[in-house]
């Protein structure tokens, strides 16, 4: 039984398979430039980060239907359950899907399918989190904002993806105060690609309660200090990070030393269809190469939990940890 841990970054666009790609190409119709399932595994092998987000935009031409983004939730939930994840926070972006004629209730409906019963049928409790494409206009983010109003029932908070690099946090500062005026919580990735100045700016002017990656902090001393004195999780995806080229190599990633620091460091998947690994796959990997002990990788798990948007179920979360703490590696 693999270590009971929450994941909190992931893309549920981001786990599409392509053997699951294939099936939902041939159930709408849509043509694949690829000849099977293994050329397209093949294509899966990324130079940087706009590389990847071209083929994972090219790929959600697949998603059209409730049905397609049921199936694609379920399948992520039954690979997450497997490998130890007991709660998931879940990113979906809906201007990716709008952009193609696919509608917000669409894409939630279909996602609810799957999430609304996800702790009866997978053993994972959920939440919805909605991200705003950092290289689309504010307007945009601001319009899709408006047409998610009708399912605030169903979404938890708002975050910030995509290509980070020349789209500083400032630009969202509006929707990001209007998302908080609507109570839903706020993550933005910040500090993968971007400069450390990003996360800062993710905290003051968006007022994040967790950084995604923020794998750049640790050039600015005065900015983990802060991040270790607020108890500001960071959302971490070592697998990714190597694809992506963020770092060489695994054993040159900085979660030891990020740790050593008294940082509230998460490990999770990002996108696992494409970069190679789920949740316990990270936690395996980080284990063997970066030769973690049983306590951190124990620290790394209650983390994920603590650092969960379960402050509606207290109760839960306490379990949560109770299971993390009982585990025997």
């Amino acid at each position: 039984m693999p270590l009971p841990k929450a994941e909190l970054h992931l893309h549920i666009e981001g786990t599409l398979e392509p053997e699951l790609a294939f099936t939902l190409a041939a159930r709408n119709g849509v043509a694949l430039p690829y000849a099977d399932t293994e050329e397209l595994r093949e294509a899966y092998r990324f130079e940087d980060l706009q590389s990847f987000l071209n083929l994972y935009y090219e790929l959600m031409a697949v998603l059209r239907t409730e049905r397609d983004f049921e199936d694609l939730a379920h399948a992520y939930l039954a690979r997450a359950a497997a490998q130890g994840v007991r709660h998931a926070e879940i990113f979906f972006d809906p201007q990716a899907h709008l952009a193609r004629g696919v509608g917000m209730g669409t894409v939630v409906e279909g996602l609810w399918r799957a999430l609304g019963s996800s702790e009866t049928t997978h053993g994972v409790s959920t939440r919805l989190i909605l991200c705003f494409l950092r290289d689309e206009s504010a307007e945009s983010a601001l319009e899709t904002l408006d047409a998610a109003k009708p399912y605030l029932d169903r979404i938890t908070g708002i975050g910030l993806d995509s290509a980070e690099v020349g789209h500083p946090p400032v630009k969202f500062r509006e929707v990001y105060e209007a998302a908080a005026a609507l109570g839903l919580r706020r993550v933005a990735h910040a500090g993968e690609e971007g400069p450390p100045e990003y996360i800062t700016e993710a905290l003051d002017v968006l007022g994040v309660e967790r950084v995604d990656h923020g794998l750049r902090c640790m050039e600015d001393p005065a900015l983990v200090e802060r991040l270790v004195r607020e108890r500001i999780p960071l959302t971490l995806c070592p697998l990714s990070n190597v694809r992506l080229r963020t770092v060489d190599t695994l054993a040159d990633h900085p979660l030891p030393a990020m740790l050593d620091a008294g940082l509230v460091c998460t490990v999770n998947s990002d996108d696992p269809a494409y970069f190679g690994g789920y949740a316990g796959d990270n936690f395996d990997a980080v284990r063997q190469t970066l030769d973690l002990t049983e306590e951190r990788l124990r620290e790394l798990a209650r983390n994920s939990f603590t650092a969960s948007f379960l402050e509606d179920d207290e109760e839960r979360r306490a379990r949560y940890l109770a299971e993390v703490d009982a585990y025997r590696f």
